[in-house]
């Protein structure tokens, strides 16, 4: 089982390398900065999504396309980060429930798998949502740079990727972890400065003003 699915690598070939050299940037952005920049990642999402919704599925609702696309998508990015704790639960729930009805079939609780796997999402919101964009990028690095190398005809994608069998798999969950790690450590490093500047200013806080002075010579 290979981590590159043919047949979106297929349909991925046809881009334009100017589509492709933007999607490796943005797999890039959110390898590096998936958390740092988790608000900007989860309206831009939100919209898009809700966005294309619209656009698709706009008779249904009776409207034009162009009025439904926009509406749900201006709706949908301002409600976002209000709902994003919502969502983490939701997801967290959905995620455990296929987990246990893939590996435990035979505990038929689904109520109880889903309330708390969707508990354990919202507290490991910050781990899961690292891990989430860092291989979201990392995917979205590789089949961007699949194709642009298939598209210069620097390497023959089909052939290389059956050569290379499991070993690809075990570069991508690498290059993950990776992501998963300069995140965690970046995320680390914002966390001290900003409890050092804490620090600094509750300590200008205590001392006194160097405007009030009781003995200070008069004139």
């Amino acid at each position: 089982m290979s981590f590159i699915d043919t047949e979106i690598l297929a349909d991925v070939l046809l881009l334009s390398p100017g589509l492709l050299i933007l999607g490796a940037v943005i797999g890039v952005a959110l390898w590096l900065f998936g958390w740092r920049w988790h608000r900007f990642w989860i309206v831009l999402a939100a919209t898009v999504a809700a966005g294309l919704f619209g656009l698709l599925n706009a008779g249904r609702f009776q409207s034009h396309p162009l009025v439904a696309a926009p509406l749900l998508a201006l709706a949908s990015g301002v409600l976002a980060l209000a709902l994003v704790r919502l969502l983490a639960f939701f997801a967290g729930g959905v995620a455990g429930l296929f987990l246990l009805q893939s590996l435990a079939p035979q505990w038929d609780q689904p109520l109880v798998a889903f309330i708390l796997s969707g508990l354990i999402g919202l507290f490991l919101f910050r781990w899961c949502w690292m891990a989430l964009t860092s291989w979201s990028g990392t995917m979205l690095l590789a089949y961007c740079g699949l194709s642009l190398g298939q598209h210069y005809r620097a390497l023959d994608v089909p052939t290389w990727i059956e050569q290379t069998g499991p070993m690809l798999n075990w570069i991508l969950g690498g290059v993950a972890s990776l992501g998963l790690a300069f995140q965690f450590l970046l995320d680390r490093r914002r966390r001290r400065q900003r409890r050092r500047l804490d620090d600094d200013s509750d300590d200008l806080e205590v001392l006194p003003s160097r405007s009030w002075n009781p003995f200070r010579r008069a004139g």
